[in-house]
């Protein structure tokens, strides 16, 4: 994995920033560091040792230029992938894309049974962030600590190691962990929840993934910016 050296990532992209050339050959990941979908095609890229190869374009999506909707990606959302002359969208399908049509270790396990477990995570993942989203108006240590029990449960499914599903980390760990990383800062700071109390396997995943090179220089929230935008973008309401 050639994930050890920290990269020097380039500056976000404001409206006024001009386009990268289109289809020139250059793979590009659109993406933005505050983004956890697009988060989950950055650590594939790091951790398949993929930094030459697929280059990081991030924009400002509060101030994002007019050309990324205009003449890149009608959908205007992140990540994005420019390769092989078209641009793919949605993070797990692109997860996947990276995983099957790149070289370099490979994130999706070799046995039948963890192949059908890393699906079926694949499947729950929506239902877990709908959970955890609305949880925020309710009561989060009943309607999270579900969404987090299944974690928990899944964790305990293998006894061959730390990751989801079992020994090797794999494109479940990267489904899940840009959101837990934020749920656990929200839910504490502002529930004062816990969420690793009473479940040892999710304390220990976490543990280990904060061990993975090309996840820890993923991590750029700010606690506060985010507890703010949460706070915001889902409780005004209540």
């Amino acid at each position: 994995m050639a994930n050890e050296t920290l990269e020097s990532l380039p500056p976000p992209l404001e409206a006024n920033a001009d386009q990268p050339p289109l289809f020139d050959g250059t793979t590009r990941l659109y993406t933005s560091y505050a983004c956890p979908f697009a988060q989950r095609v950055w650590i594939t890229r790091n951790y398949m040792g993929l930094q030459d190869e697929i280059k990081l374009v991030p924009l400002n999506l509060q101030n994002r230029p007019a050309w990324y909707k205009e003449k890149v990606y009608p959908v205007n959302k992140v990540p994005s992938l420019e390769h092989n002359g078209k641009i793919t969208g949605e993070s797990l399908d692109l997860i996947k894309y990276v995983d099957s049509n790149f070289e370099g270790p490979s994130l999706v396990p070799n046995d039948p049974d963890k192949k059908r477990t890393l699906e079926e995570l694949f499947s729950y993942a929506d239902k877990f962030m709908g959970m955890l989203y609305a949880s925020f108006k309710g009561d989060p240590e009943k309607e999270a600590g579900a969404a987090f029990n299944y974690l928990e449960d899944a964790l305990k499914k293998y006894d061959d190691g730390p990751f989801l599903p079992g020994r090797d980390f794999s494109l479940a760990d990267i489904a899940y962990i840009p959101f837990v990383e934020r749920f656990q800062i929200f839910l504490s700071e502002v529930f004062k929840y816990d969420i690793i109390a009473g479940r040892p396997k999710l304390a220990a995943w976490i543990e280990e993934l904060n061990k993975i090179d090309a996840y820890k220089q993923t991590k750029t929230v700010d606690p506060k910016q985010l507890v703010e935008y949460y706070k915001e973008r889902f409780m005004a309401q209540k």
